[in-house]
C-alpha cells in the first residue's frame, strides 16, 4: 500500500515537532541555569515515579523501601536519554518518508543507523543527505551532554550531602530540630555547652539552602538524589535546622542568636518554595501570617521535655504558651513547603517532618548512651 505523499508531509511535520521536542527538553534540562518547563521531560519524571510508588506501595517497612528508592533517580537518567533519543528517532524516521523509498519500514532503519550509528548509511538526494547529518548529529549531541552531565549533578549532591553528614551528629538520625538544640547544650557530655557555636552554625546552613536552592531548581532531578544512609535527608536535615532557629528564638530569644538565625530560617524558607515550585508543587510564594501550623501544642510540649533532659537554658519557661505562639509564626512561614516536599520525595518520617503518601510512624533519632551533661 502506497501511502500518499499529502499524509507523508503531514506525518513529516509531526517529526519535525517531535524533535524539536526533544532538543528542546535536552537544552532545558541540562544547559539552560534555570528551571525551564518541558512536557516530555515531566512525563518521564511522572511515569518513572508512578512506576517506583506501584513498585513500593506492597512494602511496608521504610529501610527496604528506601533501598528500592535508591535508584529511582539512576531510573529517572536513564528514562531520560531514552525518551530524548527515541523522540528523535522517531520524528526523523517521518521526516525521512517523504524523501524516501521502500515505506515507512525503510525510513525507520535509516533514522537508526543514522542516530545510533552516526550516519552509516546514506540514501540518495540531497534532501536525506542533510537529514542523516542532523541526526547523527543529533544523536551525538545528546548523548554527549548527558555524559557531561553526570558530574555537575554529583559534585551538587556531594555539596549537599556533606552538611547533612555533619548534622546528623548533632541532629541525630533521623534529624529533629529539638534534639539538635539538646546534643548542642549536652555537647557529647564534656561538660561544656557549645551552644555558641550556633550564630556559625546557622551562617553555614543559610548558605547551604541557597546552594541547594540554585542547584536543585536547576536541576531538579537531584531532588530525588536519596542519601547514602537510609534514616538521612537532606529535606528532614534542612526542616530539623529550620525548627532549631525556631525553638531558640521562641524559647530563649535573648541567648538567641537572632540575626544569624532569621537569615538561616528566610533561606531555608526560600530553599523549599522555590524546590516545591520548580517540582509542580503548588505552594505560595510568600504565605499567610494568619495560617495555622499542623504541628500540635502537645508536640512542642515534648520537645520542651526532650531539651530539659539536657538542661537546655529556657527563658520563658513561665510563658510557654506565649513562646508556642511565636513558634507559630516562625514555622509557618516554611512547613507547608517542605511537608510538600518531604512527602514528594518520600524521605525518611522523621519527627515533625509530615504526612506520607502512605501512612507510617514517625522514626525519633536514635541517640547514642548517656555521657556527663553539662554543669
Amino acid at each position: 500500500m502506497v501511502v500518499p505523499l499529502i499524509a507523508r508531509s503531514l506525518a513529516a511535520v509531526v517529526g519535525a515537532a517531535l524533535v524539536l521536542t526533544a532538543g528542546a527538553s535536552v537544552v532545558g534540562t541540562l544547559m539552560v541555569p534555570r528551571p525551564v518547563g518541558s512536557w516530555l521531560t515531566r512525563l518521564v519524571d511522572r511515569v518513572v515515579v508512578t512506576a517506583f510508588r506501584l513498585v513500593t506501595a506492597p512494602i511496608g517497612g521504610y529501610r527496604t523501601r528506601d533501598r528500592v528508592l535508591a535508584s529511582q533517580a539512576a531510573a529517572i537518567l536513564i528514562s531520560q536519554l531514552a525518551a530524548w533519543l527515541g523522540a528523535s528517532f522517531t520524528g526523523y524516521a517521518l521526516l525521512f518518508w517523504p524523501f524516501i523509498t521502500g515505506g515507512i519500514s525503510r525510513a525507520f532503519t535509516i533514522a537508526g543507523e543514522s542516530v545510533f550509528t552516526l550516519g552509516s548509511g546514506v540514501p540518495h538526494g540531497a534532501v536525506p543527505v542533510w537529514l542523516v547529518f542532523a541526526a547523527a548529529l543529533t544523536g551525538l549531541v545528546i548523548v554527549a551532554l548527558q555524559i557531561a552531565y553526570l558530574p555537575t549533578l554529583y559534585s551538587a549532591f556531594n555539596r549537599r550531602e556533606t552538611e547533612v553528614a555533619l548534622l546528623n551528629a548533632r541532629a541525630g538520625v533521623p534529624s529533629w530540630g529539638p534534639e539538635l538544640l539538646a546534643r548542642t547544650h549536652y555537647a557529647l557530655g564534656s561538660g561544656v555547652s557549645t551552644i555558641g557555636e550556633l550564630p556559625e552554625f546557622y551562617e553555614r546552613w543559610e548558605r547551604w539552602a541557597a546552594d541547594v536552592a540554585e542547584s536543585h531548581t536547576t536541576y531538579v532531578l537531584l531532588v530525588r538524589f536519596r542519601s547514602p544512609r537510609p534514616l538521612s535527608s537532606w529535606a528532614t536535615a534542612l526542616l530539623a535546622v529550620l525548627d532549631s532557629a525556631a525553638l531558640f528564638l521562641a524559647l530563649s530569644p535573648k541567648a538567641a542568636p537572632e540575626v544569624s538565625a532569621r537569615l538561616c530560617l528566610r533561606s531555608g524558607f526560600l530553599c523549599f518554595t522555590q524546590i516545591a515550585q520548580a517540582m509542580g508543587v503548588k505552594v505560595p510564594d510568600e504565605p499567610d501570617p494568619d495560617e495555622k501550623i499542623s504541628l500540635t501544642y502537645e508536640e512542642f510540649l515534648d520537645a520542651i521535655a526532650r531539651m530539659r533532659e539536657v538542661d537546655f537554658p529556657i527563658e520563658r519557661e513561665g510563658d510557654l504558651a506565649g513562646a508556642w505562639q511565636d513558634f507559630i509564626g516562625w514555622r509557618v512561614n516554611y512547613e507547608a513547603a517542605a511537608y510538600a516536599v518531604t512527602a514528594a520525595i518520600n524521605a525518611v518520617p522523621a519527627l515533625w517532618s509530615g504526612p506520607r503518601r502512605r501512612k507510617v510512624a514517625a522514626i525519633p533519632p536514635i541517640r547514642p548512651g548517656k555521657g556527663k551533661p553539662p554543669a
